[in-house]
């Protein structure tokens, strides 16, 4: 079955940095898209970003221009660089299954990592 571990997070002042990753087992990452979603305490889970198999990607509006979303196919994994960051970015990120452009998840989710951005 497959399954995804995310990974990377943690605590950082506003204006810091973390990379996430999302590890795929059991299925080849080339063949999947794979969005990033995260939610906050007493909020909905939002979609935050997508990558597809062609590489195609989109974003939130709120980090545009501060995350960054990659795939390494030959470490079945996909990345999320997270800059610039604000303590509104607080939450726990899940990467997750999901068909173009990620509105919503669709198949398998990770148990999620958390970020918190306070100083």
């Amino acid at each position: 079955q497959l399954q995804l571990v995310e990974s990377g997070g943690g605590l950082v002042q506003p204006g810091g940095s973390l990379r996430l990753s999302c590890e795929v087992s059991r299925f080849t990452v080339n063949y999947l898209t794979i969005g990033w979603f995260r939610q906050a305490p007493g909020k909905e889970r939002e979609a935050v970003s997508c990558i597809d198999t062609g590489h195609r990607t989109n974003y939130l509006d709120s980090v545009k221009g501060r995350f960054t979303v990659s795939r390494d196919n030959a470490k079945n994994t996909v990345y999320l660089q997270m800059n610039s960051l604000k303590p509104e970015d607080t939450a726990t990120y899940y990467c997750a299954v999901a068909g173009w452009p990620c509105s919503s998840y669709t198949g398998a989710i990770g148990q999620g990592t958390q970020v918190t951005v306070s100083s």
